[in-house]
């Protein structure tokens, strides 16, 4: 039974895992859109929904931790950009996953868009 897992494991150690997660995070930051396998999407929309909501408010703690969690400074002035003039109604929701009919070709994960909602 799986009673109070609250994340994937990938299969990797988590260190490397947590690496992963933080590239594909800052991407999605960068880029706005990013294609990637339906458990990987799963995973980082918790973590950008959480960093979104937090930089809703512009505050020196929550660019700290934004900065601990994001590799690169432009995506971290991009994200409070775009959630002080996106996101300042929205109470959530602000990614969205839409599943493509192909699958990936070494393993056949299916795989998905993910995409911040305009």
């Amino acid at each position: 039974m799986n009673h109070g897992i609250s994340q994937r494991k990938f299969g990797m150690f988590s260190s490397y895992r947590r690496s992963v997660l933080r590239n594909l995070s800052t991407s999605l930051i960068l880029h706005g859109k990013i294609e990637t396998t339906e458990a990987r999407a799963k995973e980082i929309r918790k973590i950008v929904e959480k960093l979104i909501t937090n930089a809703k408010e512009d505050n020196l703690n929550n660019r700290r931790e934004a900065y601990s969690f994001l590799f690169r400074k432009d995506a971290v002035s991009k994200l409070f950009e775009v959630a002080k003039n996106n996101y300042i109604d929205r109470t959530g929701g602000y990614t969205r996953i839409l599943r493509l009919s192909t699958k990936r070709k070494g393993d056949g994960a299916p795989l998905v868009i993910i995409e911040l909602v305009k």
